[in-house]
């Protein structure tokens, strides 16, 4: 099952670089800084940037969403795009579940979101409620992957506040899987969504993976072997 209350070791070096990188993507949303400014803190990114390329890169992928029918751990969620702290493109929203076995994902938006002025693009609302109900259908048993999302936007919902998502499963009709969710920021209904989830035959998913590990792009070194030969000088 999924693992709401992951926990990172207080030496893992990753969670304050992932922050340090978002806080540079809330910065160019706004920075008045100048050209020269700029131009130092470029360098000091792409220097950042060549550590990272210059060292093997290795991840234990478990696969998407649908692997949490056979129960395997769910560590890659911590490079989702919506609810990973290790990825800096998650705002990211934190999810738990409440007594009530309905799922709940909190967070903020910052200006790298926005869509009409002040407020979230509705295209992140649409993949946020895709990430909850994905958490919410999974705990039945047999989760699977989303056939269609529908989203009723009722009011603009609003940037550097706090929102909270709350999905559940509605019913489950053989290998469909129903689900609903809303968002709120306080009291105010800011979206509604319904979900159909479809679970996947275990030999998709195997396909799924190979082609997964067929794609991986491997460390630097099978990067430059599989790179086109540099034009002659």
């Amino acid at each position: 099952m999924i693992d709401f209350d992951r926990r990172f070791g207080p030496d893992d070096a990753r969670l304050p670089l992932t922050d340090a990188v978002r806080r540079i993507v809330a910065e160019l949303t706004s920075s008045s800084a100048s050209s020269d400014e700029f131009e130092q803190a470029c360098d000091l990114v792409e220097r950042a940037a060549s550590i990272l390329e210059a060292r093997g890169h290795a991840r234990a992928y478990s696969g998407a969403e649908a692997s949490l029918s056979d129960h395997q751990d769910s560590s890659f969620l911590d490079f989702s795009p919506l609810v990973g702290p290790l990825n800096p493109l998650a705002p990211p929203i934190a999810m738990h579940l409440a007594d009530d076995g309905s799922v709940v994902g909190e967070a903020v938006f910052g200006s790298a979101y926005e869509g009409p002025p002040g407020c979230v693009h509705g295209g992140f609302v649409a993949a946020s409620f895709d990430e909850v109900l994905g958490f919410a259908q999974s705990l039945g048993g047999h989760p699977g992957m989303t056939a269609n999302l529908q989203v009723d936007y009722r009011s603009p919902t609003p940037l550097h506040r706090p929102l909270r998502f709350v999905g559940r499963i509605d019913h489950v009709d053989g290998r469909k899987i129903h689900t609903v969710a809303t968002l709120h920021h306080g009291d105010t209904l800011c979206a509604e969504a319904r979900a159909l989830f479809v679970s996947m035959k275990p030999e998709v998913f195997q396909r799924l993976m190979r082609e997964r590990r067929r794609d991986d792009p491997g460390d630097p070194a099978d990067r430059a072997a599989s790179a086109p030969d540099a034009p002659p000088h």
